[in-house]
């Protein structure tokens, strides 16, 4: 995979994928997390939730001003590192303050903006040589599949921290009794008590004497695992720290600005100032369209989580835990990864390798498989390891595909696969509509209560936004690394995630319609969005794919 690719690509990627995994252990959890702790309802945790976001990738247009014009890429993208550590050791401490919370984010987004478009732009300079330029498209797909295996591991994370706490207070997790419990000592106002007495019998390991100091405790216990996960994301990130640290040589082909390029006699690209504007302004479109992308794709986080708690069964049989036990789900993922490679061409070496994993992976498998009951709790901050789990599985076969598409001289630019990606992202919406047909909505779910669906539904959807992103975001990160001017490559790599940080900043558009609608309308706002950028960027298309060339 990495065959021909400069070294520099890897350190990158094993540095990122341990800021990753820190950072969806926390995605994962953060709203679950202001809901348990502070009470907050989903109107409220969202909007925190999406000026979170919004502030780590805005703070990305501060980090690529600073590498470009003073501290340069290297030392930014370090600074970034230790800013974010610093952060999530804050998120560790288990106090019910809102602004050491809220002081947490600011340091994380902050450090996220300092680290991940200087390091974009550092990949993406390593390809600035003639002799890797032809691979920059898939580099950024490979990047962009590694990293997601750190992603892959960090809902396991903030699983295992929180069943630890949990277990440890006698208590089983259940995804509703947190808010349940702060109506209840609110005065139960619209809550229906027999319900959450119900609940609370299942959860509690012992009996109840008192349900208002089981609300106290089980909210307590809650919290405090939440931030243990924390203390997972914040080792993570010192992980990060040292590998970027030990092997940065690697890097040091990439790690330069314009500025410091001009300095030490490098050839730097020199164009005109209309063809800077006209680069500009095609950055500009790309990066107006992506906005409602990120608006809808990061709902993963928000209203999706929310849908995985409040209206997706929470105990699987054994077949579907497969994918919700860790050790199970790698026991498949082993299986189908050692059957393709024991198939496909290759030397006899990788075909026993591939063989020997397979018969590994399906005896795993097998035993998992037979020590789980007929009925297996799930959490549903688990749901968030099926996007990167499916980047890794599904990057080879996109980029493969690109690849034989290539060869025959009929891959699409591109500006074209960002257009593609925007129609799929509206098909994965169309399947939750379909999953929500008939389910109560969320302003009357307190009261009444409402069936619950399989998680397929959630899994389809999240395969299909999956490969939307494919298709959208490595391209893009590629398509701007190709087309920002020579001076502005940090710049314009902080104007992505500016743009990215915007639609982030609209998630609340998902939390505030929650509870004003009913579930098939709110997926059909994000299927329109969708829809209409992509109109627009087909409109576009001549004058992106002009600049592209």
């Amino acid at each position: 995979m990495f065959k021909g690719q400069p070294r520099g690509l890897i350190i990158a990627s094993i540095a990122n994928m341990g800021e990753r995994f820190g950072f969806y252990t926390m995605m994962a959890i953060l709203v679950f997390f202001l809901q348990a702790r502070y009470g907050m309802s989903v109107a409220e945790s969202g909007d925190v939730y999406s000026w979170f976001y919004f502030g780590i990738y805005a703070m990305a247009l501060l980090g690529g001003i600073m590498a470009d014009k003073y501290t340069g890429l290297g030392r930014t993208i370090l600074v970034g590192i230790v800013t974010m550590l610093l952060g999530y050791i804050v998120l560790t401490v288990p106090v019910d303050n809102r602004m050491i919370t809220y002081g947490g984010l600011v340091i994380i987004a902050l450090g996220n903006g300092l680290f991940k478009g200087n390091l974009q732009a550092l990949v993406g300079n390593l390809y600035e040589n003639e002799k890797y330029g032809k691979l920059r498209d898939s580099a950024f797909s490979i990047f962009y599949m590694c990293i997601n295996i750190g992603a892959f591991f960090a809902p396991s994370a903030a699983e295992g921290m929180l069943n630890y706490v949990l277990k440890g207070s006698h208590f089983i997790y259940n995804g509703q009794l947190p808010s349940l419990c702060h109506q209840y000592l609110d005065g139960a106002k619209g809550l229906d008590v027999a319900y959450f007495q119900e609940l609370a019998d299942k959860a509690s390991m012992t009996p109840i004497a008192d349900y208002s100091t089981f609300a106290h405790s089980y909210i307590n216990a809650v919290s405090t695992g939440y931030n243990y996960a924390f203390a997972v994301a914040a080792f993570a990130m010192l992980v990060s720290m040292l590998v970027y640290v030990g092997y940065r040589k690697y890097l040091a082909p990439g790690d330069f600005n314009s500025k410091s390029a001009a300095a030490q006699g490098m050839k730097v690209e020199s164009i005109s100032p209309a063809e800077t504007k006209k680069r500009l302004t095609a950055l500009g479109m790309v990066f107006f369209v992506v906005i409602f992308f990120w608006m809808a794709f990061h709902q993963n986080g928000l209203t999706l989580n929310q849908f995985a708690k409040d209206y997706t069964v929470n105990e699987v049989g054994p077949f579907t835990n497969m994918f919700f036990n860790l050790g199970a789900f790698l026991s498949v993922i082993a299986f189908v990864g050692g059957l393709i490679l024991a198939i496909r061409k290759g030397s006899n070496k990788n075909k026993i390798v591939g063989a020997v994993l397979a018969v590994a992976g399906l005896v795993g498998s097998y035993l998992f498989y037979t020590s789980f009951g007929a009925e297996n709790p799930i959490t549903p901050a688990k749901f968030q390891q099926f996007n990167p789990v499916f980047i890794v599985f599904l990057t080879p076969v996109v980029v493969g595909a690109f690849a034989w598409m290539n060869k025959k001289n009929c891959e699409p630019s591109t500006p074209r696969k960002i257009g593609y990606g925007m129609v799929i992202a509206a098909i994965g919406f169309a399947i939750m509509v379909f999953a929500s047909m008939g389910l109560t909505a969320p302003k009357e779910l307190a009261s009444e209560g409402s069936s619950l669906v399989s998680p397929y539904w959630l899994i389809s959807t999240y395969f299909t936004l999956t490969l939307a992103e494919l298709c959208l975001s490595p391209m893009g990160i590629s398509f701007v690394s190709k087309v920002a001017p020579p001076q502005y490559k940090g710049l314009m790599q902080g104007c992505w995630l500016g743009a990215t940080a915007i639609g982030n900043k609209l998630l609340f558009v998902g939390s505030y319609f929650w509870e004003r609608l009913e579930l098939w309308q709110l997926w059909s706002i994000f299927i329109g969005c969708c829809l209409a950028s992509a109109l627009i960027i087909f409109a576009l298309m001549k004058r992106l794919e002009a600049v592209a060339k």
